[in-house]
């Protein structure tokens, strides 16, 4: 059994609602672990760095895809609307750079980078930074942008980084899955630590947040098309996420007939990756198309989404933003 394919067994058991037994004694000893270090870092034994602007971190207890980055866009758009200047900083999964920290731009390669800072830096058109340290990350962000908010997409756990407030995400389809911990579940952190964040946001239909699909844009030429014009055929689908099908199902359920092709989250394209024997088209996210767009043909589109936010969602995100607005240190 291949690495992708014994993680994504892993994953079914684990949001199927069964604990890998075995593991369970893994899970204690990891919990331990996890709780010893947040004690240190709570009580002071081990310093929090803290920058010269507020920050606030959007991240998951659990592992794989919740919908964080399509959120991180959302928050940078209110944050806007209230007259801040956000920047973003990120790990950066999926690339590999010769130097760190990195700036990200619309044209940094996604191998340098990874695919879901430079999808920010195109959508978002802010300051991006990445770097596997992320209090290195935010100091060459506000040493080279005039930010006054910094968004951390993903590093809930990153507690040498000190933050000014939490998101928490989580998809309303796999939930907590079993509720344990690693590696008998998917949990990073037990669920009481929900407790210490300042917003829980759940992803899912008429729930938080939720996407939908905008119209289809070539990766070789930049066209446009609505999604009703890929109606009457099957067409190829490729979802390089966390959870391929929330991407799958919401083509569906625009009226599409799909041949699923589910890959890896952060997957590292080839062009024979995207060879399927004919002339279809291939629809891909564009988290996908960052990485496929250096060798794009005619035939593949990428499919935008768009963050919809419930009034109550709305509402008190607006509020934690607009504790840091006109906040200058």
């Amino acid at each position: 059994m291949s690495g992708s394919a014994l993680s994504r067994a892993i994953q079914r058991r684990w949001y199927g609602q069964r604990s890998i037994a075995a593991f369970i004694p893994l899970a204690a000893i990891y919990g331990a672990i996890v709780a010893l270090r947040r004690t240190a870092y709570r009580r002071g034994w081990l310093r929090a760095q803290h920058v010269a602007r507020p920050l606030i971190v959007i991240g998951n207890l659990g592992v794989g895809g919740s919908g964080k980055t399509p959120l991180t866009l959302a928050v940078v758009e209110r944050a806007r609307a209230l007259g801040l200047r956000p920047g973003v900083i990120a790990r950066g999964y999926g690339g590999r750079s010769a130097c760190y920290p990195l700036s990200v731009a619309a044209d940094t390669p996604a191998a340098e980078a990874g695919d879901e800072p430079v999808l920010i830096a195109r959508r978002a058109a802010v300051p991006v930074v990445v770097d596997p340290d992320r209090v290195a990350a935010a100091r060459h962000l506000l040493a080279r942008a005039d930010v006054d908010l910094i968004i951390a997409d993903d590093g809930l756990q990153h507690y040498r980084l000190a933050r000014d407030a939490e998101i928490a995400v989580v998809d309303a389809r796999r939930g907590y899955g079993n509720g344990w911990l690693l590696p008998a579940g998917p949990l990073r952190e037990p669920r009481t630590r929900l407790a210490a964040v300042n917003m829980e946001c759940v992803h899912g239909v008429r729930r938080d947040f939720w996407l939908e699909a905008g119209a289809a844009y070539g990766l070789a030429d930049e066209r446009t098309r609505r999604l009703d014009d890929f109606r009457g055929a099957a067409v190829h689908a490729i979802a390089g996420i966390g959870e391929p099908a929330r991407f799958f199902d919401m083509l569906e359920q625009a009226g599409l007939s799909l041949i699923r092709h589910p890959v890896p989250d952060h997957h590292r394209y080839r062009p024979e990756d995207l060879d399927f024997g004919d002339d279809r088209p291939v629809l891909m996210t564009e988290k996908d198309a960052v990485k496929c767009a250096a060798f794009a043909r005619t035939h593949w589109w990428a499919v935008p989404v768009i963050t919809r936010l419930s009034v109550s969602c709305e509402r008190a995100l607006d509020a934690l933003l607009a504790r840091f607005a006109g906040k200058s240190s």
